[in-house]
């Protein structure tokens, strides 16, 4: 009875896999957050690329020690894919539209995005058929987008630019997640090659356009180590990972479904961002969408 007690304890209970995708999508949306106040700071894009990725690259060092920086059996093209994909280049391009678009537009035109063109891409590229009920889903997420883009046409000085460039970084992130699926690396080994990619990038950049910090203060800098570099660059990777091997896959992405109102709501009350009630209404059915999208609710998974 003994033995078989610890032999349960040992097994890890679907709470415990719940706990870790919650974990996951709060990070996400702190992630938003951060670089959003880091942008409207004294922060630059550099700066916070360096410690976005320095940080993991210094602690899965192991990781990309033993693999090597171009690992036998993965294409050098999957792997400038995965790089371009989540690592610097899709930094910058989601830093530079956080700098003018609040988090709640990023919560539904990244994060929300996200699934839309990783499905685009599949279907395109890949020649997948989703079902019914994944394509309700991406035409949820059509009219969440729709629903935010309309509310802006009456609002005046916005920033476009921003708008713009978030969907374009999340159709990044979906050819990463393209390429990562297809690379045969795990979650630990694809994280080490694109932080310490990503970071020589930016040890690159910062010979190249220099680099300051010393206007940024400690309380400031504190916050994007934290949040850039140990929770976004390390924890959500391994709390995903533990919610992918308890749950499955599909009960985990459907998290995600949370981040844009996480995003939406954390922006109004860390960054006092002002969201109205189609804001909020766009990221419910963002979210809804994004939960559908995933197949949590299909019977063909």
């Amino acid at each position: 009875m003994v033995h078989a007690s610890l032999q349960e304890a040992a097994v890890p209970s679907r709470a415990s896999g719940y706990a870790a995708a919650l974990v996951t999508v709060v990070i996400w949306a702190v992630w938003v957050i951060a670089t959003r106040h880091g942008r409207q700071g004294a922060i630059g894009a550099t700066e916070l690329g360096l410690i976005r990725f320095g940080v993991p690259a210094l602690v899965l060092a192991p990781v990309w020690l033993r693999t090597g920086l171009m690992p036998r059996g993965v294409s050098p093209l999957v792997l400038f894919l995965m790089v371009c994909g989540s690592g610097a280049p899709f930094f910058h391009l989601a830093a530079f539209a956080l700098r003018f678009a609040p988090a709640s537009a990023a919560g539904v035109l990244l994060v929300g995005a996200m699934p839309l063109a990783t499905a685009l891409i599949g279907i395109v590229v890949f020649r997948e058929r989703p079902d019914r009920l994944r394509l309700a889903g991406l035409g949820a997420i059509l009219l969440g987008i729709a629903l935010l883009l309309a509310s802006l046409l009456e609002a005046q000085h916005i920033a476009w630019q921003g708008y713009l460039l978030l969907p374009v970084a999340a159709t990044f992130w979906a050819v990463y997640t393209h390429a990562f699926r297809r690379s045969g690396l795990g979650a630990l080994e694809g994280s080490a090659l694109i932080a310490i990619w990503s970071f020589l990038i930016h040890i690159g950049l910062a010979f190249t356009v220099g680099v300051d910090f010393s206007g940024i203060g400690f309380q400031a800098l504190g916050i994007q180590v934290v949040a850039q570099g140990l929770l976004s660059g390390l924890a959500a990777t391994v709390a995903y990972g533990a919610a992918v091997r308890i749950l499955g896959s599909t009960p985990a992405a459907a998290f995600a479904a949370l981040v844009p109102v996480m995003a939406a709501f954390g922006g109004a009350l860390l960054l006092g961002e002002t969201i109205g009630p189609v804001d909020i209404i766009a990221a419910l059915v963002t979210g809804i969408g994004v939960a559908l999208s995933t197949g949590i609710l299909s019977r063909r998974r």
